[in-house]
């Protein structure tokens, strides 16, 4: 199949371990799921945080509504509408909400499920 869409209204939920007043969806992964990249969206709630853990993968982070704040070894970084974050694997983070708004993030991510990337396969 040559394109895959995904509608919010099909998105699947799941709870990380971890994660604390946030409810995060599926766009592509989940259960059953075999494409090369994940992408799930997640929504902090007012207080909504994840804890300090590494990443299993190299992760981009995109904040689409609010603002969140990124904590990492080398510090906290405050992120906006439209900032991104790039961490590679193992990369120690937590993320929290500390406004009284919700906020919205895009996480994308290699599916450890669908095994390795065929380099010559990403240039055709």
């Amino acid at each position: 199949m040559p394109i895959d869409i995904a509608h919010l209204s099909q998105a699947q939920r799941f709870e990380p371990a971890g994660h604390h007043g946030v409810g995060p969806v599926h766009l592509f992964g989940g259960e059953h799921y075999d494409g090369a990249v994940t992408a799930a969206l997640s929504h902090y709630l007012p207080g909504g945080r994840a804890e300090l853990s590494p990443v299993p993968a190299e992760t981009l982070y995109i904040v689409l509504t609010g603002t969140l704040t990124l904590r990492t070894e080398d510090g906290s970084h405050v992120l906006h509408p439209l900032d991104a974050a790039r961490l590679t694997a193992g990369t120690v983070r937590g993320v929290e909400n500390r406004t009284n708004l919700p906020a919205s993030m895009l996480v994308i991510r290699p599916n450890p499920a669908a095994g390795p990337v065929d380099a010559a396969e990403v240039r055709s």
